[in-house]
């Protein structure tokens, strides 16, 4: 049976009869087997590291066995002549201390390397909150890492100065990027810009594709180290070691030398494509290669993200490779 709707009236709202019912709350509808995006996502469990034991049992052993051959050969040493024992011993202390510098080496490019990820995750974070104590901190840190290089100490300067004018903590990153890293960044882009052209010069002229991996290979190493020189952290062997994936996913696209016309026109565009013999395509696709891996090495070794300044593209620095090579077409 249907009820009569109840007509509106005018009520005092200190009326101790008059209760106000709760508003509704709305819950958008979820999928079916959606997950609660409040609830943490379980992290995959990882199972015991077999090759990390492995490699450092093998080392442990390797060393016992290399330290034993070192005193037997020098006891040798002594046995057959006293003076060749000195000599020999002598060299084993002189090795000792190349490896304890090889060691202190590695320790101090990881330390570096370790110091910028803090600063970025700092600077992440200041940016996230806006919180001026934050930016104050990462920007006194800046300059404290760039105090030994001549070329930041203009930007060190007007940083002292305007960093006590800034109440907002994104806008102190901003400045930082601005003063200090700007003419970093101008380098790095220079760098990455040199490093695609000569490979992509090399890989048109050389007459073998060994060759062609060889100076790619060669070339990506020396930009990757180039470019964390530029920024403050010089990585060391074992700093190297952890891009090597990424080293060999690149030779593995680049050793397909013979690429075909719609590769080359997906990257350099038709009408470019179709004006550019196929070798010269070819080295200037191993150029854009290598410019994407500079770029990469660009983004992770820089103390701060992108948040002011323009974050350089690959289109931006193969802009003048291509026009390069289109008017080279053209004259051909």
């Amino acid at each position: 049976m249907a009820t009569t709707p109840r007509r509106p009236k005018a009520v005092r709202m200190d009326d101790e009869t008059v209760t106000v019912a709760p508003l509704p709350v709305y819950e958008p509808a979820k999928p079916d087997g959606a997950a609660d995006p409040l609830e943490p996502v379980p992290e995959p469990r990882r199972g015991f590291a077999w090759f990390r034991a492995f490699a450092v049992l093998f080392g442990a052993i390797l060393s016992l066995a290399f330290g034993l051959w070192i005193d037997g050969l020098i006891r040798d040493l002594f046995a057959y002549a006293p003076a060749l024992g000195w000599f020999g011993l002598g060299l084993a202390v002189l090795l000792a201390l190349v490896i304890l510098g090889f060691v202190w080496r590695e320790i101090a490019a990881i330390s570096r390397q370790s110091l910028i990820d803090n600063i970025r995750q700092r600077a992440q974070q200041a940016i996230a909150s806006d919180d001026r104590a934050q930016g104050l901190s990462v920007v006194d840190t800046l300059i404290r890492f760039f105090s030994h290089r001549p070329e930041t100490a203009q930007g060190r300067a007007k940083l002292k100065d305007l960093r006590h004018d800034i109440i907002d903590g994104g806008a102190l990153i901003g400045l930082a990027e601005n003063h200090l890293l700007a003419p970093l960044d101008e380098q790095g882009v220079r760098l990455v810009t040199n490093a695609a052209k000569r490979v992509s010069i090399v890989t048109a002229v050389s007459p073998r594709a060994i060759i062609d991996i060889g100076y790619v290979l060669f070339e990506s190493v020396r930009l990757i180290r180039v470019t964390s020189q530029i920024y403050g952290g010089r990585p060391g062997f074992f700093g190297f070691l952890r891009l090597t994936r990424s080293v060999i996913a690149h030779l593995a696209v680049t050793g397909g030398v013979a690429v075909g016309d719609t590769l080359l026109q997906q990257v350099l565009g038709t009408s470019l494509a179709s004006r550019i013999s196929a070798r010269l395509g070819e080295g200037v696709l191993n150029g854009f290669l290598t410019a994407r891996i500079g770029l990469s090495a660009l983004d992770l070794c820089r103390p701060l993200p992108f948040s002011k300044s323009t974050q350089p593209t690959l289109a931006q620095v193969m802009g003048s490779i291509l026009s390069t090579r289109d008017e080279g077409a053209e004259g051909t």
